[in-house]
C-alpha cells in the first residue's frame, strides 16, 4: 500500500483526501496546511489522519507520494529539494487531474447504477413476467411478475440453467434456431399453464448472446383477450352511435386538441374533419370563448351556453363535460345543439302549451316554494280545501301566487282530470265580462255569432273555474255569479232557459273585501258565499326565509327560459335583497332575478350583490321613512269616515311618492290600477 502525504487544506487537497480514501491501494499518513481549521485539515480529522501545520514536519524517510495542492511553486520547489527522488512528488495541476477522473468515475458509475435501477423497476412494474438467459443457459434476469407467475423466488432462480427449472423450455431452442416465437403455450412441473413469447438477443455483430422471455399466466391471457374483444365490440358500438346522432359531437384531448367529431357536427358547423382533428378546440368558435377550454380548466361541466361556430356562423347552444378516467382528466366531450331547430321545437311546444293552459292547471303543491311557517298554514288549508267541494277564497297582495295555489288545488282534487278555467275579472271590459262569463244566445246582441256562444261558466262544467280579481266584479256581475254560487245553474246573456252547471269555483282578490262592503263596492251575501273557505298568503317581506330557495327556484325556471347556465346565487346577495320588503312579492322577485341574469357575462356563473341593482335599497328606505302613522279616534265621525280619511292620506301619499305613476302605486299598495281609479274617484283626490 502506497503511503501518501497531502500538502494544502483547501478544496483540491480535499478532494484527493476524499478520492484517496476510498481507496484500498493508497494510505494517507499526514494532512499539512498552514491552517489548521482549513476544511481539509478538518476533513483529515474526522477520519482519525494525523495532522500538521508545516509540511516538513509530516516528512518521513517511508514516505512513496506527496500530494502538492497548494499551487505555489515555491514549495513544490522546497519540498522536491527536500525529498529528493526517493519519494514521488505529485504538483497540483497532476492532482486536479486526477480528481477529475475520479469524480468522472464515479459519475459514470451512479449513472450506470441509477440507469439499472430504473430498468429493474421497469421490469419489476410490468404485468408481464420476464426472464433472461446467457449463451450458456444461465438465468440472468427474472422480475417481480415472474416471481409469482411460476411461484419462484428471485433469489433461488438466478444463475441456474434453465432447463433445471423448466425442462419444456423453448429459450434454448430459440437461441439454436435464433427465431422469434409468440403466444406458445408452456407449462411448468407444478402444473401451472403459461403462454409465453420467446426472442432470441443478438449484439451488434449478430450473434446470439441469449435469449428474452416474457410469459403470463394463461387464465389471465385469456380474460385479457376477452376484455380486448369486449372493448373493441363497445368501441364499435360507440363508433356507431356517435356517427348516427342527430346531435352534434366534439372531443378533445386533455391539451384541447380535436380527437372526434360526427357527421352531424359538419353538418351543423360546416367543419369537416381535417379542419378539427388535431387542431386547437377554439378553431370552430366565431363569437364567444372555447367551453372545451373552459372544462379542461375548471374540470367542470357547463350547460346551455350560447356561441356562434364554424363559417356559417351558426347559432348554437353548447353543453361540454370532462372526460375522467380514473381521476385523471382526458379531455372533455361537447354536444352542439342548433338554435334554429329548437327554436322551432319550441314554437310547436308554445302552441301545444297554449291550448293545454287553457284545459288544464300547470302546477301542483310541489311547485309552490317555501319552508317557513307563514308558507306552511296557507299550504294545508289549501290541501285540505281540495278534499271538499266548498268555494274557495284566496286572499294576498300582488304577486303573493294565488293562481298558483288555484292550479294546485284542482290538480289535488277529484276534479284533476276536468278542465280549468282561468278567468281575470279585472281584466275583461264591463261590457263583455257578462256574455264572457256566462255566455250568450244567438242574436243576443249587435255582432252576436250564429248559434251563440259558451260562456266560462259552462266550458268549466265538471271542472274548476278560477276567477282572479274577484273583487273588481261591477255590482250586476255579482248579482248573476251570486246567483250561480246559491242555485249552479247560469242564464245566458239573451236566454230565459236556466243551464245546470257543476263547477268548483276558486276565487282570489288582492284587495281589503271588509272595506269594499263597507263602502258599497261589494256585496255582502256575495262575500259569505266565497268566504267559506278562506287561504290568506303571506306576502314575501313577512316571510323573507323563503328567500334563497325561491330564489334557487326562480334562477332554474330562468336558465330554461334564456338558455343560460347560472348555477346559484352567494349569501351576500340574498342579505342585499332580505333589506327590501318587496311590495311586487314573488312576481316582483323573479323580474330582479331575470334582470340580473340578462346583463350577467357568459362566463359569469354566480349571482352576486353587484348584480342585484342598487334601487331595492332606495325604495326600500323611501317606504320605511314614509309609512304614516296611524289615526287616532277623531269623536264625531263614524268609522267608515276615519277610514275613508285614512285612505285618502295613504293613497296621497303612494300618489306623491311615484310621482303621479298610477301603475307604480297601485302596484305598491297591492291594489289594482282600476281600483286605485275608483278609490281615488271615491275619495276626490
Amino acid at each position: 500500500m502506497q503511503k501518501v502525504m497531502i500538502v494544502g487544506g483547501g478544496v483540491g487537497g480535499t478532494t484527493v483526501l476524499r478520492l484517496l480514501s476510498e481507496s484500498e491501494v493508497f494510505s494517507i499518513v499526514c494532512m499539512a496546511d498552514t491552517n489548521e481549521s482549513a476544511e481539509g485539515m478538518l476533513a483529515a480529522k474526522e477520519r482519525g489522519i494525523p495532522t500538521v501545520t508545516s509540511w516538513s514536519r509530516g516528512l518521513h524517510g517511508n514516505l512513496d507520494i506527496i500530494v502538492d495542492t497548494t499551487g505555489d511553486p515555491s514549495v513544490y520547489k522546497e519540498i522536491k529539494r527536500e525529498m529528493g527522488d526517493q519519494t514521488i512528488l505529485i504538483p497540483g495541476s497532476v492532482a486536479h487531474i486526477m480528481s477529475k477522473l475520479f469524480e468522472e468515475k464515479n459519475r459514470l458509475i451512479n449513472k450506470l447504477e441509477n440507469a439499472s435501477a430504473k430498468m429493474d423497476l421497469i421490469l419489476n412494474t410490468t404485468s408481464e413476467g420476464m426472464v433472461v438467459i446467457d449463451q450458456d443457459g444461465s438465468i440472468v434476469m427474472f422480475n417481480d411478475s415472474a416471481e409469482r407467475a411460476a411461484n419462484m423466488k428471485r433469489k433461488n432462480v438466478i444463475g441456474r440453467q434453465i432447463k433445471d427449472l423448466v425442462p419444456s423450455t423453448g429459450l434454448l431452442r430459440v437461441m439454436e434456431t435464433n427465431r422469434k416465437e409468440v403466444n406458445q403455450p408452456i407449462i411448468l412441473e407444478n402444473g401451472l399453464e403459461l403462454i409465453a413469447t420467446r426472442i432470441p438477443l443478438v449484439n451488434a455483430d449478430r450473434e446470439v448472446i441469449g435469449a428474452f422471455s416474457m410469459f403470463r399466466n394463461k387464465t389471465e391471457a385469456v380474460q385479457l383477450a376477452e376484455q380486448i374483444t369486449d372493448l373493441k365490440e363497445v368501441q364499435t358500438m360507440l363508433q356507431a352511435i356517435i356517427q348516427s346522432s342527430d346531435e352534434a359531437i366534439s372531443v378533445v384531448d386533455e391539451q384541447g386538441r380535436g380527437l372526434l367529431i360526427n357527421p352531424a357536427y359538419t353538418r351543423i358547423t360546416g367543419l369537416t374533419k381535417t379542419e378539427v382533428i388535431g387542431k386547437p378546440a377554439s378553431i370552430d368558435i366565431y363569437e364567444g370563448e372555447s367551453m372545451h377550454m373552459k372544462v379542461l380548466q375548471t374540470k367542470k361541466p357547463v350547460r346551455g351556453v350560447n356561441m356562434r361556430v364554424g363559417p356559417k356562423h351558426k347559432e348554437v347552444i353548447v353543453n361540454v363535460a370532462p372526460i375522467i378516467v380514473d381521476g385523471h382528466l382526458k379531455g372533455s366531450v361537447g354536444v352542439i345543439h342548433d338554435v334554429s331547430e329548437i327554436q322551432n321545437l319550441t314554437h310547436e311546444l308554445n302552441r301545444a302549451r297554449q291550448i293545454i293552459r287553457t284545459l288544464q292547471a300547470k302546477y301542483s303543491f310541489d311547485d309552490i316554494i317555501g319552508a317557513s311557517e307563514e308558507m306552511k298554514l296557507p299550504v294545508e288549508q289549501a290541501k285540505l280545501s281540495a278534499r271538499t267541494p266548498a268555494t274557495v277564497l284566496l286572499r294576498g297582495e300582488s304577486g303573493t301566487g294565488k293562481e298558483l295555489f288555484a292550479h294546485a288545488i284542482h290538480n289535488a282534487s277529484d276534479r284533476k282530470f276536468n278542465k280549468f278555467v282561468r278567468v281575470n275579472c279585472a281584466a275583461i271590459s264591463d261590457s263583455l265580462l257578462e256574455s264572457e262569463l256566462f255566455g250568450y244566445e244567438e242574436g243576443a246582441f249587435t255582432g252576436a255569432n250564429r248559434g251563440g256562444k259558451v260562456g266560462f261558466f259552462e266550458e268549466a262544467n265538471q271542472g274548476s273555474i278560477f276567477l282572479d280579481e274577484v273583487g273588481e266584479l261591477p255590482a250586476n256581475i255579482q248579482a248573476k255569479l251570486l246567483r250561480v254560487l246559491q242555485e249552479r245553474e247560469i242564464t245566458r246573456v239573451g236566454g230565459t232557459k236556466p243551464i245546470a252547471i257543476n263547477v268548483r269555483v276558486i276565487a282570489a282578490t288582492n284587495i281589503n273585501l271588509e272595506k269594499a262592503i263597507a263602502n258599497g263596492s261589494f256585496r255582502e251575501d256575495l262575500y259569505f258565499r266565497l268566504n267559506r273557505m278562506p287561504i290568506f298568503i303571506a306576502p314575501l317581506r313577512k316571510r323573507k326565509e323563503d328567500l334563497r330557495e325561491l330564489a334557487e327556484h326562480l334562477i332554474h325556471k330562468i336558465n330554461q327560459e334564456y338558455g343560460r347556465s347560472i348555477e346559484g346565487i352567494t349569501a351576500a346577495a340574498i342579505g342585499k335583497m332580505q333589506d327590501y320588503d318587496w311590495p311586487g312579492n314573488v312576481r316582483e322577485l323573479e323580474n330582479i332575478l331575470g334582470r340580473a341574469i340578462i346583463f350577467m357575462k357568459l362566463n359569469e356563473t354566480i349571482i352576486d350583490t353587484q348584480h342585484i341593482p342598487d334601487f331595492i335599497e332606495t325604495i326600500s328606505l323611501k317606504h320605511d321613512k314614509e309609512v304614516p302613522m296611524p289615526p287616532v279616534y277623531v269623536s264625531g265621525k263614524t268609522l267608515s269616515e276615519i277610514i275613508d280619511q285614512y285612505e285618502a292620506e295613504i293613497i296621497e301619499q303612494a300618489v306623491h311618492t311615484y310621482n303621479g305613476n298610477k301603475t307604480l302605486t297601485a302596484k305598491a299598495l297591492g291594489i289594482s290600477v282600476r281600483n286605485l281609479y275608483y278609490k281615488m274617484e271615491k275619495l276626490k283626490l
